[in-house]
């Protein structure tokens, strides 16, 4: 469990199984303060630490090379 919020945790879940790319979409959508539907169940502050948690996933990636964007 990256987070100790179980509705975030299940986003994150949900959001990486569908890959970098998407991912990548996600953040994008959320830092222009799109509504994406499959997280439109969680608080703004929610939102905002699901990117946060994304963000960090990803740094990981960049640092590995490992995901293709």
């Amino acid at each position: 469990m990256i987070t100790d919020d179980k509705q975030i945790n299940s986003c994150l879940e949900q959001i990486c199984e569908q890959g970098c790319r998407s991912v990548n979409q996600v953040i994008q959508q959320l830092e222009q303060g799109e509504v994406i539907e499959d997280i439109a169940h969680l608080s703004r502050v929610q939102q905002q630490r699901l990117l946060q948690e994304l963000k960090s996933i990803m740094a990981v990636y960049a640092v590995t090379g490992s995901c293709e964007v």
